[in-house]
């Protein structure tokens, strides 16, 4: 049954009968008012669900769009191509039919949610604002209806007169009150039949309209549908036509390997195992290697199947030629050694099988070894204690001074080994030499230290001499700690001139580096760790070498804790084969003449104080070294620094002056105390030799001084300098003077340059 119509005549009336309609209506309008807000509240949740639906469906469709189908060769066949767009139909099907829902999302708030609310509050909401204010107009005339009822008649008649016509207004006004809310009670219920109904029906025509959408998509999408079905059957059945073929060849490629055996004419690949020196033990690392026959290109890539495949970086190198390794001379079978055009020293591969080999060999045009090679002919090409390397190292450790002094983990983080091989590559060869620039970002911190420890380890010999490797470890075994330092004072000192050059290069450098322990975290110990198997690596690498190591580390340690004392001061027992008697300096007197280019320490800058130019002139002013690496070494092999030439002034070694008196003793240099001149006529980067300007072999100035010898003659100055006297010249490296002949002051030249004449350190040019 519906509900009772409510009649205003039963308004006056107030019938508890017109009380229960009254009721039964209001109940209704509670029961419509729950219903809505639920009704709202699911039509939220269905528009977010709709949201995260469409949200999640355009995920999966970009996820079909971005995927590329890669087909095995390099052509496709129809059903291929048809099949490998696929996904990218698929995508775009999915993507409009997204586009329809969300527009169906966008609608449906304002066709579905915002009516019913405002249903809600405009109608349902006034409703039971007209019933608060029925109850309480019914509760105050029935207040007032009482307290008339209840006046005694005995009162005035104009008393009761004005309490008549109190109560007539008061039902007046409760009878207005509830025709209105049984006006609105009816309405209320009315309304709703299409204000609450018209809504739902607008938002179930928008899902219409969205599946209507998709039927529409789909009739557009059956032409394609059709077609990739005819794709993928044909794949199919392709592939079960081709499947027996390729188990065959499989098959026949398991049970004879060799036969079906890939070998190019132009191409050698597979893997071999490389011997690297890592600190103190030699590591074999298993590369991927490829020969190519017509560029003679070797290139290496550091991957090892065992480690989840990670690929290292790729190293490549030109191949200069190739060895059979004896099999006497390594421990390991099917070795051979090759030697590179761009990087020094020789390296060392094992094939997999003596097979392996050949196949590698002939590949490469390899060769057999020479039995009766000897040790110096295989260090041929190698690392030099030549004027090139100490320009190399002072080079390498300015940048590192100047560069990343404080970097954390200084030469004990490892350099790219290609980048640390090109390095050395550029740095060695005279023609690149002056063109690599170390504060360029190409070279980081660590490629250069790892560049100086690979340039000590490649050298012919430690740095400290097989001969003396046993006196520094057991000298590092001595109990007393300063024995121990004394003895290995007197061995610094009885190392090769160059060799003790270098150390004390490096070693200066390694205190530098100590003395920043707080920010670079390497202290002493630290680089007694990284530059002891370096320094006094054993000539063979046995278990006894290795347990040895330790005091390896203990001979750098002092040497770095103590390097002003070993270094400048001559210990009275450093007699030697390559030393003089110790109470004579090493260093000739200034006084007697001045030093030839081989005598001259091989500093950064060598800069004299203005007073001792003036007292002796055969000191030079604020040398930077800037001729080419390969002219400095052939001018140090006419000077004295191979010892291949002749000259008239007294050896190195030599501990008197001409006139047989004993030399004054000299302090040191430091390598690297000073800092460039800033008048330099050279760039602030650390300069190498330049060539000089004139092709015809070179000698030495000092072996021809006398003033009949160069009186007139032309001169090429090997290095720069900058005059501190208006009397001197100022020039660069591979300057010419003409009309060159001997001065007055010892060791001092006189010139003329650009019409100028002046003074020229003797020892700064050469003879053309």
């Amino acid at each position: 049954m519906g509900l009772p119509a409510l009649e205003f005549s039963d308004c006056y009336l107030d019938s508890p009968q017109f009380r229960e309609r009254l009721k039964s209506h209001e109940a209704e309008l509670d029961k419509t008012n729950k219903f809505i807000k639920e009704l709202i509240k699911d039509g939220k949740a269905l528009v977010q669900a709709l949201k995260s639906l469409s949200t999640a469906k355009r995920k999966f469709a970009d996820s079909l769009n971005d995927f590329k189908f890669q087909c095995i060769g390099d052509a496709e066949t129809d059903d291929e191509i048809c099949i490998a767009k696929s996904l990218q139909e698929f995508a775009a099907v999915l993507q409009n039919l997204e586009d329809e829902r969300t527009r169906m999302i966008e609608n449906a708030n304002d066709v579905l949610i915002l009516p019913l609310e405002r249903f809600r509050k405009e109608q349902i909401s006034a409703a039971k604002e007209a019933k608060k204010k029925y109850d309480k107009e019914t509760e105050k005339y029935c207040g007032v209806l009482e307290k008339h009822l209840s006046l005694s008649a005995k009162k005035k008649e104009a008393h009761l007169h004005e309490a008549d016509n109190q109560v007539d207004n008061v039902r007046q006004h409760f009878y207005e009150v509830s025709l209105e809310y049984v006006f609105k009670v009816q309405e209320v219920q009315e309304r709703k039949m299409f204000d609450f109904v018209e809504p739902l029906l607008a938002f179930l025509q928008g899902l219409f309209t969205y599946y209507h959408h998709g039927y529409e998509l789909a009739k557009d999408f059956n032409h394609f549908k059709t077609d990739l079905t005819i794709s993928i059957q044909n794949t199919r059945n392709r592939f079960e036509s081709t499947r027996s073929e390729v188990e065959s060849l499989m098959r026949k490629m398991k049970e004879n390997p060799h036969e079906h055996k890939s070998i190019s004419q132009h191409l050698m690949e597979g893997y071999l195992f490389v011997l690297e020196k890592r600190s103190f033990v030699s590591t074999w690392v298993k590369y991927y290697c490829t020969y190519h026959r017509e560029p003679k290109r070797v290139t290496m890539v550091l991957f090892d199947p065992k480690s989840g495949g990670k690929m290292g970086e790729e190293e490549s190198f030109i191949l200069k030629s190739c060895t059979r390794r004896k099999t006497d001379s390594i421990e390991k079978r099917f070795c051979f050694d090759v030697e590179a055009m761009d990087r020094p020293g020789v390296i060392t591969m094992q094939a997999l099988s003596e097979e392996d080999r050949r196949l590698w060999m002939e590949a490469m045009d390899g060769r057999e070894p020479v039995y009766n090679l000897n040790r110096d002919s295989q260090a041929e090409g190698m690392a030099q204690l030549d004027v090139i390397g100490f320009n190399v190292m002072k080079k390498f450790i300015y940048a590192v001074e100047t560069r990343g002094i404080d970097e954390q983990g200084l030469y004990r983080i490892a350099g790219v080994n290609s980048k640390v091989q090109k390095l050395l590559s550029l740095t060695m060869d005279p023609k690149t030499c002056a063109d690599v620039e170390l504060d360029s970002p190409e070279w980081e911190i660590k490629t250069i230290t790892s560049a100086i420890k690979h340039y000590l380890r490649v050298l012919p010999a430690p740095l400290m001499t097989y001969q003396y490797q046993r006196s520094f470890i057991k000298a590092a075994k001595m109990d007393n700690p300063e024995t121990r330092v004394t003895e290995i004072h007197t061995l610094v000192h009885r190392l090769p001139e160059k060799n003790r050059q270098m150390l004390e290069l490096l070693v200066n450098h390694l205190a530098n580096v100590a003395s920043h322990h707080h920010q670079n975290l390497m202290t002493i110990a630290n680089l007694g760790v990284v530059f002891g198997p370096t320094l006094l690596r054993p000539q063979e690498e046995t278990v006894a070498a290795i347990m040895d190591i330790k005091f390896q580390n203990i001979v750098v340690e002092i040497l770095i804790e103590h390097h002003e004392r070993i270094f400048q001061d001559v210990p009275n027992s450093a007699d030697g084969p390559n030393n003089m008697p110790s109470n004579q300096s090493r260093r000739r007197s200034t006084e007697s003449k001045a030093p030839s280019c081989s005598e001259r320490p091989l500093t950064l800058f060598h800069t004299p104080t203005h007073s001792q130019k003036g007292e002796k002139r055969n000191s030079v002013a604020d040398v930077q070294n800037s001729t080419n690496c390969n002219n400095c070494s052939s001018s140090s092999s006419s000077s004295g620094v191979g010892g291949g030439g002749s000259h008239s002034h007294t050896p190195r070694h030599s501990l008197t002056s001409n006139d047989g008196e004993p030399d004054s003793r000299q302090t040191r240099p430091s390598s690297l105390t000073t800092s460039p001149s800033p008048a330099s006529p050279r760039s602030p980067s650390w300069p190498m030799f330049s060539a000089p300007s004139s092709p015809h072999p070179v000698s030495s100035a000092s072996s021809d001084s006398s003033p009949a010898s160069v009186s007139g003659r032309k001169a090429i100055a090997l290095y720069a300098c900058k005059a501190e006297h208006e009397s001197e010249l100022s020039f660069i490296a591979g300057t010419v003077f003409l009309n060159v002949h001997a001065s007055r002051e010892p060791g001092w030249l006189e010139g003329t340059l650009d019409g100028r004449k002046g003074l020229i350190p003797e020892n700064y040019v050469e003879f053309l």
